[in-house]
């Protein structure tokens, strides 16, 4: 029984034409993945969905009748909510105050009845198995409590319709299952759900159909069970996609970078010892907790280590802070982009050339001339999409955005780049972009430690991999000897080798 319609949807946003004759269909109790490249419209679909944003053309339809004037109120209303990947909570107030906003009518004059209202958040916590302390402020949950009181919330609100935009982008593998959990109990429920997310392989854990989307058009629907990885991608890119891990060996060099003994009492590190050599991409896995970003933390100066030491080409070095290890040759693009990698609001070339300001400054003033060449040269080679240098960088998408920190550091000529999580969130096109990009570096003579949680990542592009576990390197794998089954081994500390069941198919640790 089909529950929610999207007809025919046209969009257009200053000549560019972001929906063409786009449509979509929801059933009752259904996951249905919506996919596609960055750019390929499944944005703006669910802004129309959600009535942010008004079509020129088409319809969208709710139980058979045409929703006549849709805003986000409306919308609401008619039982639609969405959940995206950064949680739109209030870091301040507590969990019960947060799912009671927009759920409970108030006056100026009306007391809070607390006992009610705590009541009712437990009540709906409890309905997706949710065990969170409601006096606890929002902003010290983890992401996947705070996922969890959206859902609360949303089904406070009598939801009918879930939409989540990559729910699992921040999540280990066990929260993932949890999620999954959740999701399974609300399709029984009959709530609708619009799944969006870039791991493809974990679409046929928790979706029935998927839909994929390209160029703002819809391409093609399918039965989950009757369509494979391979064929989703080409469905995505519209070509064949030969070598979304496009490795290639490169002529190792002298050790670069060597860390002896490293250890942080603070961050949890303890024993670290690794080596990376010029032209060689080594790859870090693990669970999450492991310590991966903690050491990658370390080794760029902004939690300082306590043991041990760091060599670079040879020489002991001392890197008690970030602008120390910038000077020393060692790059370092972390996890959380939006928060860490780039500032949103700053445009494209200010973002490119934050690193590497002194080489722009004429005795004491900047040479923007110089500024604006440099991010030019960047922006093309590494074929960031975008009308102008002077853009924002929040109007990109998460692929563009990524190369826009990439490039930062790329400027400052690094002799080590450390990349965590490298296309975390960007879609399979973008992916395949980094990832050559990487090749090249290596290529090049770069040293590079990359920090992933997707196993097929892990495997397609390290010529190495070690496997941190409790703080500290367990063991290192040449690329030959590393497998999916040993590597979960090592980081699970399992004594042998195991295959993972159903439940760890989405290849992501």
């Amino acid at each position: 029984m089909s529950l929610l319609r999207a007809i025919e949807i046209d969009k257009s946003y200053a000549g560019v034409h972001a929906l063409k004759h786009a449509s979509f269909e929801l059933r009752v109790g259904e996951v249905h993945a919506l996919i596609g490249e960055n750019g390929a419209g499944k944005s703006t679909l669910i802004k129309v969905i959600t009535g942010a944003v008004l079509p020129d053309a088409g319809e969208i339809q709710l139980d058979g009748q045409t929703i006549a004037q849709n805003s986000p109120r409306v919308a609401k209303q008619l039982g639609i909510a969405a959940i995206y990947q950064q949680p739109a909570l209030f870091p301040e107030l507590s969990v019960a105050e947060n799912i009671a906003i927009g759920l409970e009518e108030s006056s100026v004059f009306s007391r809070v009845d607390w006992r009610r209202r705590k009541r009712r958040a437990s009540q709906l916590l409890a309905r997706i198995g949710a065990s969170i302390d409601l006096d606890a402020e929002a902003g010290d949950l983890t992401m996947p409590q705070q996922q969890l009181v959206e859902i609360a919330r949303a089904l406070g609100a009598e939801a009918k319709i879930l939409i989540m935009d990559e729910p699992t982008a921040s999540l280990s593998e066990d929260d993932t299952q949890n999620l999954f959990a959740v999701i399974r109990q609300l399709r029984d429920e009959g709530v609708g759900i619009v799944y969006i997310s870039h791991r493809l392989e974990e679409l046929p854990l928790i979706a029935d159909r998927v839909t994929v989307m390209r160029d703002g058009r819809t391409i093609d629907t399918r039965l989950m069970s009757e369509v494979n990885r391979q064929q989703l991608i080409q469905l995505m890119v519209g070509r064949e996609l030969s070598a979304v891990f496009p490795k290639k060996s490169a002529q190792l060099g002298e050790v670069v970078l060597e860390l002896r003994g490293l250890g942080c009492s603070s961050s949890g590190i303890h024993a670290v010892n690794l080596s990376v050599r010029a032209g060689e991409i080594v790859g870090l896995a693990g669970v999450v907790g492991g310590g991966r970003t903690e050491l990658a933390r370390i080794i760029f100066g902004l939690t300082p280590a306590d043991q041990g030491e760091i060599v670079l080409k040879g020489e002991r070095i001392n890197i008690r802070s970030a602008g120390q290890a910038i000077e020393s040759g060692i790059a370092y693009v972390p996890e959380d982009r939006r928060r860490h990698g780039v500032i949103l609001d700053l445009p494209i070339s200010a973002n490119i050339t934050l690193a590497s300001l002194d080489r722009f400054r004429r005795l004491a003033a900047m040479d923007f001339r110089r500024e604006r060449e440099a991010a030019a040269d960047y922006t093309r080679k590494l074929g960031i999409k975008t009308p102008a240098i002077h853009a924002p960088v929040a109007t990109l998408s998460g692929g563009n955005q990524q190369k826009v920190a990439l490039s930062r550091w790329l400027l400052t000529k690094p002799a080590v780049l450390i990349l965590d999580e490298p296309t975390q969130g960007i879609d399979v096109g973008a992916k395949s972009e980094v990832h050559a990009l990487m090749t090249e570096l290596a290529a090049q003579g770069v040293a590079i430690l990359m920090i992933s949680s997707e196993l097929p990542e892990i495997l397609g592009m390290s010529d190495r991999v070690a496997v941190m576990r409790g703080g500290t390197i367990v063991s290192t794998l040449d690329r030959a000897e590393a497998t999916q089954e040993k590597i979960l081994a090592l980081a699970l500390g399992h004594k042998k080798a195991q295959r993972p069941n159903s439940s760890n198919a989405s290849q992501s640790i």
